[in-house]
């Protein structure tokens, strides 16, 4: 990291932003009432958003789900992305 941008800051890349702001969500969920799945669907509005800036897709392209294996609660997200896209 430079000097210049250790002082002027550095602008981070809309997956690491993306990333954050979903382990916030989770994480209050978690401390919640227990696990509730009632927000993904707005989570998934919220990714075809994203992701809509950048790759022309439709919401049935993304499939956000929340299942709980044993101890541990995993988010499974899939995003299909049209042909050619890297």
């Amino acid at each position: 990291m430079s000097f210049l941008s250790f002082l002027l800051g550095e602008k981070k890349k809309s997956a690491s932003v993306a990333k954050e702001r979903l382990q916030i969500i989770l994480a209050h969920e978690r401390s919640g009432r227990g696990v509730r799945a009632d927000y993904l669907p707005d989570l998934q509005k919220d990714l075809v958003a994203v992701i809509s800036k950048y790759v022309q897709i439709s919401p049935d392209d993304i499939k956000v789900s929340l299942e709980k294996q044993d101890n541990l609660e995993v988010l499974e997200v899939k995003i299909e992305l049209p042909d050619g896209v890297k």
